[in-house]
Order: C-alpha cells, then sequence, then structure tokens
C-alpha cells in the first residue's frame, strides 16, 4: 500500500517484520545452553549427598558418575572401571593440570567410590571435584 505526499513522492508502509532482535534473542540462549548442558547430566539418574556448602559449577570437565547399583559412567558412557583410568587419560593433557568433576549416588558405599578414586588416581589425575546438591533449610525464610 502506498501513500502520495503533496510533494508527489510515494512512501510505502513497512510491511516486513525486523527479525534481527529474535536472532539475537535466540543465539544469547543458544550460548546459555551450550554452557550449561555439560554441566546438567541428565542421562543419568543419582542422587548426589546433601552439604552446607556448595560451590557453583562453572567449567566443563568430564564427569565420572557411580549410580546407585556401582555402575560407572564417563560421560554418561558405561565404563569398566578397570578401563577408566587409560579412558580418562586426554591425549595431550598433562594429567596434573587435568579436573574432573566425580558424581556419586549417596547410597553407593565407601569402597566402591574408594574404588573409583583409586582409579582416578592411577591415571593421574589429583584434581577432583565431588558433586554436591545444596540442604535447603526450612527457615530460610526467617533469616
Amino acid at each position: 500500500m502506498a501513500f502520495s505526499t503533496m510533494n508527489g513522492q510515494t512512501r510505502s508502509t513497512l510491511a516486513e517484520i525486523n527479525i534481527t532482535p529474535l536472532v539475537d534473542v535466540v543465539l544469547v540462549l543458544l550460548v546459555i545452553f551450550m554452557i550449561t548442558e555439560p554441566v546438567l547430566q541428565s542421562g543419568i539418574e543419582v542422587n548426589v549427598p546433601k552439604t552446607r556448602t556448595v560451590k557453583q559449577i562453572t567449567e566443563q570437565r568430564m564427569v565420572v558418575t557411580i549410580d546407585s547399583h556401582q555402575n560407572v559412567y564417563l560421560n554418561d558412557q558405561p565404563v569398566n572401571l578397570h578401563d577408566l583410568p587409560e579412558r580418562l587419560h586426554q591425549a595431550g593433557v598433562d594429567p596434573a593440570h587435568q579436573a574432573i568433576y566425580l558424581r556419586s549416588d549417596e547410597k553407593v558405599p565407601f569402597g566402591a567410590f574408594a574404588s573409583v578414586m583409586d582409579a582416578v588416581k592411577q591415571s593421574g589425575i589429583t584434581n577432583v571435584s565431588i558433586v554436591t546438591q545444596p540442604i535447603e533449610s526450612k527457615d530460610s525464610g526467617n533469616q
């Protein structure tokens, strides 16, 4: 639809939708999901222990998980405990500077946890962060 002005020029209405803001929002959401996806590890259900001090996970690392049936996983893939040290070692990365997250179900016996920790130490990795979740206090609104 065109409008004519007094001096004979024609103006057309802006019938196009500007999708630039939409693309910006979608790209920001994509970046957020890309950053948080490795942390979620939604494939394996594990009830991690609750603690008062919990540090937020901010960087991407390999994740070793022990489920309630004492099965061991490396980044959602089942792994034999005897193969774990070899699978943890990344080519070209010094194990002393490599870091991993260790998630364990709260019902896993300490012996199974210690066996996995031993396998991690055999790979040369010394920087191990144990994943927990915060304790939710009932009276947090009263303080």
